[in-house]
């Protein structure tokens, strides 16, 4: 280990600066070991956010320079923000990048041994990085190679400048975009349907890194509850953010619920800061975290997290020329809030982030992924990062296969592309015709419902009220946690109050004074709000879940059921989601 490793902080248990360690993890020793045994012209690491995929490139820069394989790094990230963040992590392995205008200055100091460059600023000045490359025995590092797929400018113009490199590093920690463009550098491999996946060199997925403890383990708070918006032509449409609805309506009450006036992202804000509060009792710097959908939102919501808690958060805007400077001096400090737009690419990095409120209405699993990414990197054992959502099928779908690893696919049916731009243009031409079709959307009214939390593929807790006594209990949950000590915690809590409503149905047992019409009215209202709750966790039909409920308990479909087939279906139901049933 050259000595510049050797000076650095610990990246575990201690709080180690971005991107570096003193020691390598297990997981970058060994990819470590595959590059220097294997010596490839191509490298491409798909490692999971925060697993530390900087540390491993800048050793693997380190590496070449100590044997004299390369002179010159320049390394390509997709943002002006990163190009700081990656000079400062080469810095402390002892590597001089110049984060500056792409190379363009005179004078440049002798010390530098590179450069850091966005994609966009590659495309700007292809000639001049295909000289630099030519003129010299080059290392590029491609940060976000998925980024080469934004447009096809720029994949053309790393192709085109990069082509001479000596050696290449590609890292990515996000799912690849499916289209029929290949990435350059990046290999495929044919499959028996005709089409070419992307094939990674060395892989370390979020289920790893969570048994390495690496990375944080992840609870996500889910909140439906009632909507209620106008159309132009004067029509109130109303919906519960919850239950299954057509894509138009499912929209709408999703922007209905984000509404900084409405009641629902108050609840949810009011409940994210409660959280906050009980994870700095373990951890007295953390910090929370608002992705907004716009500007106009996010100081709207900046001003509600200002009545709550006494205290203005840090807001950050994408086109703000402070950007950078705002999230470094918020990653240094010890506030409680930040407020932003967009501004959750990948890298962008503040360690001490532990609970977010995911309050913008783009859906796409690369966004999401990205999102996600900003609260797992782990600073020492039993972190937990806790993220608030909609219950909204989209986010559900993406929270639950958090875990799978997604390869680029080329040669897939136009109908299927699944790609960033692709899906943001769909859901702009679908909010477009819904709008044709509903008129003018205005919220009305909104309210929060606590729905359950998600951890491991598995949901936990049942329908209540926002600031209920169940709410309460699972946003008091320890701020420390082993893994394996959530799971069985949240088993606790779900056992616990699974008891605590069974009292109560006894307790409000129907008598005989309430008609039977409306004895069974209320108990199938029950009944259909527990099948929504499961069918949406386990991404199943309603139908499906009524059709398993009446195999097993018996009796005829609910419409024929008596009041005591119907508890009878209750209860089992609440079993299933006490022992989280697959």
């Amino acid at each position: 280990m050259s000595k510049e490793f050797q000076h650095l902080s610990p990246a575990f248990p201690g709080r180690a600066p971005w991107g570096t360690a003193s020691s390598l993890r297990a997981w970058q020793a060994a990819a470590l070991e595959q590059y220097v045994r294997e010596a490839p012209r191509d490298f491409l690491a798909v490692a999971t956010p925060g697993a530390g995929k900087t540390t491993f490139a800048l050793r693997v820069a380190r590496e070449l320079l100590d044997a004299r394989v390369i002179n010159k790094i320049t390394v390509v990230a997709p943002t002006e923000h990163l190009k700081v963040q990656w000079a400062e992590a080469a810095h402390r392995a002892g590597i001089h990048l110049d984060p500056g205008l792409g190379g363009s200055r005179r004078g440049r100091s002798r010390e530098y041994v590179g450069t850091v460059v966005t994609y966009a600023g590659v495309a700007a000045r292809p000639f001049h990085y295909r000289a630099v490359t030519e003129n010299s025995n080059s290392l590029v590092i491609f940060d976000e190679i998925h980024h080469a797929g934004d447009s096809r400018t720029w994949g053309a113009a790393i192709a085109e400048c990069f082509t001479p490199a000596r050696r290449r590093l590609a890292l990515t920690g996000t799912p690849f975009r499916s289209d029929d463009h290949p990435i350059p550098f990046v290999r495929y491999e044919e499959l028996p349907d005709g089409t070419r996946r992307s094939v990674a060199d060395y892989t370390y997925g979020y289920a790893e890194a969570l048994r390495d403890h690496v990375v944080r383990p992840v609870l996500f708070m889910a909140y439906g509850g009632p909507m209620r918006w106008r159309t132009k032509a004067g029509d109130e449409l109303a919906a519960d953010l919850a239950d299954p609805l057509t894509k138009d309506l499912s929209a709408h009450a999703w922007r209905t619920a984000l509404d900084p006036k409405g009641e629902w992202i108050q609840s949810v804000l009011r409940a994210a800061d409660t959280r906050l509060t009980e994870v700095r009792r373990h951890l007295p710097d953390a910090a929370g975290l608002v992705i907004a959908t716009d500007q106009a939102q996010a100081r709207a919501y900046a001003r509600l997290l200002a009545e709550l808690t006494g205290t203005k958060p840090t807001v950050v805007l994408s086109d703000d020329s402070g950007a950078s400077r705002r999230i470094e001096e918020f990653s240094a400090s010890e506030e409680r809030w930040m407020v932003a737009v967009r501004m959750v690419s990948e890298g962008v990095d503040v360690p001490r982030l532990a609970v977010g409120v995911y309050a913008t209405a783009t859906a796409t699993p690369l966004f999401f992924a990205q999102a996600v990414g900003r609260f797992v990197r782990a600073r020492r054992r039993g972190e937990v990062a806790t993220i608030f959502l909609p219950t909204v099928a989209p986010l559900l779908s993406h929270a639950t296969l958090l875990e799978r690893q997604r390869d680029h696919v080329l040669g897939r049916p136009r109908g299927e592309d699944w790609s960033e731009e692709a899906l943001v243009a769909a859901a702009e031409r679908d909010a477009r015709a819904s709008e044709d079709l509903l008129g003018q959307w205005e919220a009305l009214e909104s309210s929060a419902t606590f729905d359950h939390v998600l951890f491991d593929a598995h949901q936990f807790g049942l329908q209540t009220s926002a600031g209920s006594a169940q709410e309460q209990d699972y946003l008091g949950l320890p701020g420390l946690l082993e893994p394996d000590q959530v799971a069985d915690v949240l088993r606790e809590r779900q056992r616990r109050h699974a008891a605590r409503l069974t009292r109560r149905d006894r307790r409000d047992k129907v008598t005989p004074e309430v008609s039977l019409h409306r004895a069974l009215e209320s108990q199938r209202k029950i009944l259909n709000s527990l099948v929504s709750q499961y069918a949406h966790g386990r991404g199943v039909p309603h139908s499906h879940v009524h059709a398993e409920l009446r195999r097993q308990a018996g009796g005829p479909p609910l419409a024929k059921a008596t009041t005591e087939q119907v508890e009878h279906r209750i209860a089992l139901i609440r079993r299933w989601h006490g022992h989280g049933r697959a």
